[in-house]
């Protein structure tokens, strides 16, 4: 009897469809969840979604005492197709389309052996960090060492009923042409995805249909066209378009080529027993490599197709300056520059598949951490709802454990205001933050890190220049001189307040409360929409003084920052 979940989150629903469905395809063996990605150009954060949803599965699985493998399918046997915006890559590597991406060059400058190595170097460190535990399988080592090699001979012998199968949606009018693997591009368009994209089914050829593709023993490409297939002796002859060369190979010996797309991916299926698979949103359409692999999967290689959702789009917002990946579309490093893994993680887990979402690269980033912070301190006094607790749970830990956390997580927004008064300088963030909340000062920065890393990271990065911080280094002397009585009045109790409430709570409660008892009121008075417009003018007033804009960073943190001395000269004290 399969374990029920009592949460109520997605990942327990699917987690309990999947023991059930293994439980009934093969009792007692390991459940299998799978992800395809190729590395063809830098794997960005939509593709993350193809391997979070089986991870986030998997991992609750693994957590209730089964015992589980997250395949990660490397599709580095797919073909060059076309040469991306990448740093270290010029048309150059256009004599490299229709290679398989192990038998292209790195990106110049790159330490990685191919293509292939040098992409999926950067996915495998990201994954790492964030927790993912997977069997990574390189496509190109099954292939070529002849792993499935009886699965090329069997679908071979049953081209004619695969052709027969692909022919009942051949007639039909074509989808607008999208990835035929699962990826989730159209908000991410710019980069490419996985490498399966717009690959034939094998159709095609005077000698009639051949689900195998050679790459050419000369010239290493994939324009080949398999001219004749005998089932006894196994002899396959082709011809290369590109170069004219052409060959007889016997199939039960020959391991440079695979099977195309539509037939490759259910028999991995079969192959390794695959219960739970996710695919992109255009996996619905009729003809699509899903579909299509549910019936060839069942019909020719004796299996099952598995159970998984379509997932939906994941957007971004900001991206300033970040030029590591195509057309500026960024990685799952990028964000990690930027965001603790458990924060990445969050916002995958705390929504359904089909749900789309963005990610942040600008202000709504401080936001976001503001939502997750307040999350966990609910998670904390046990008044999260179990379905928020739940997506919690999933982003702060692994069925191994918790995943690295900052000891002391300041709020994002406050460091991120510190690192940008301070442009980095490790003595001044010290000072200001054990400032923050005088009765349990930060002792070390280490205290405040990852966090504090990131914050600053995104402070260089995705902040525009106009609206960094700088501190006037001197009094704006003509302001100053222009000041009306009820102006001067402010700044004269604010100052007279600094020593009494130099801490972050104090000075907020100070900045807001001076509009107030100038009005006659007391500092905790409740603001009125009058209250508002005098509290907007001091603090715009207070801005141009200390940094010459009508706004900034906090004024409590800026205050802190700016230090005690330096405000009471920069405001005329």
């Amino acid at each position: 009897m399969a374990q029920q979940s009592t949460e109520t989150d997605w990942v327990s629903r699917f987690a309990d469809e999947v023991i059930a469905e293994a439980e009934r395809r093969a009792p007692g063996k390991p459940i299998v969840c799978a992800s395809g990605l190729s590395p063809s150009g830098p794997i960005h954060l939509g593709n993350l979604r193809e391997v979070m949803t089986p991870h986030l599965v998997a991992d609750e699985i693994r957590r209730r005492g089964h015992e589980v493998r997250h395949l990660i399918s490397w599709d580095d046997y797919d073909r060059y197709r076309k040469v991306p915006e990448v740093p270290g890559v010029d048309q150059s590597w256009a004599e490299h389309i229709g290679k398989p991406l192990t038998s292209v060059p790195a990106p110049a400058g790159s330490s990685y052996p191919n293509w292939a190595e040098h992409f999926k170097a950067a996915m495998s460190e990201a994954l790492a960090e964030m927790g993912v535990e997977y069997d990574g399988i390189s496509q190109t080592e099954q292939y070529t060492s002849g792993v499935y090699r009886d699965q090329v001979l069997h679908a071979m012998k049953h081209r004619g009923e695969i052709d027969a199968i692909l022919g009942q949606y051949r007639t039909k009018k074509a989808p607008a042409k999208k990835s035929q693997k699962p990826v989730d591009e159209a908000e991410l368009e710019a980069a490419e995805g996985s490498g399966a994209a717009a690959e034939d089914d094998g159709s095609g050829g005077s000698a009639g249909y051949f689900p195998y593709k050679p790459y050419c023993g000369q010239c290493e490409k994939d324009l080949t066209t398999v001219t004749s297939y005998d089932d006894e002796t196994t002899e396959l002859a082709y011809t290369c378009t590109e170069c004219g060369f052409g060959e007889t190979v016997r199939l039960s010996e020959f391991n440079r080529g695979k099977l195309v797309w539509k037939v490759d991916w259910p028999m991995r299926w079969a192959y390794e027993g695959v219960v739970f698979e996710p695919s992109g949103v255009d996996h619905s359409s009729p003809g699509s490599s899903f579909v299509v692999g549910g019936q060839i999967v069942r019909q020719i290689f004796d299996g099952a197709q598995p159970i998984g959702p379509m997932y939906a789009f994941v957007g971004i917002s900001g991206m300033a300056k970040m030029s590591s990946s195509r057309g500026g579309v960024p990685t799952p490093g990028d964000a990690l520059k930027i965001m603790e893994a458990p924060l990445l993680r969050w916002l995958y887990a705390r929504r359904k598949p089909n749900q789309s979402f963005k990610i942040a690269f600008d202000q709504e980033i401080q936001r976001l951490y503001d939502e997750w912070d307040k999350l966990e301190s609910k998670v904390a006094d046990g008044s999260a709802l179990p379905a928020d607790a739940a997506a919690y749970s999933r982003a702060a830990r692994i069925a191994a454990g918790e995943l690295p956390r900052t000891p002391r997580p300041l709020p994002y927004r406050t460091l991120a205001s510190v690192a940008d008064i301070t442009a980095g300088h490790d003595e001044q963030t010290l000072r200001i933050l054990s400032e923050l909340d005088p009765d349990n000062p930060v002792t070390s920065l280490d205290e405040t890190r990852p966090r504090l890393d990131k914050a600053e990271y995104w402070i260089n990065t995705q902040v525009p220049a106009e609206q960094r911080t700088i501190v006037r280094d001197q009094p704006d002397e003509e302001l100053l001189g222009t000041l009306d009585e009820q102006s001067r009045g402010s700044l004269r109790l604010l100052l007279e307040g600094l020593d009494e409430h130099w801490s972050l709570d104090g000075l907020t409660t100070l900045v807001y409360g001076v509009p107030k008892i100038q009005a006659g009121l007391e500092p905790d008075a409740k603001p009125t929409p009058e209250l508002k417009v005098a509290q907007r003018a001091f603090f715009a007033l207070l801005y141009q003084l200390l940094v010459g804009r009508d706004t900034g960073p906090r004024l409590p943190t800026l205050l802190l920052a700016v230090g005690a001395d330096r405000v009471r000269k920069l405001l005329g004290g």
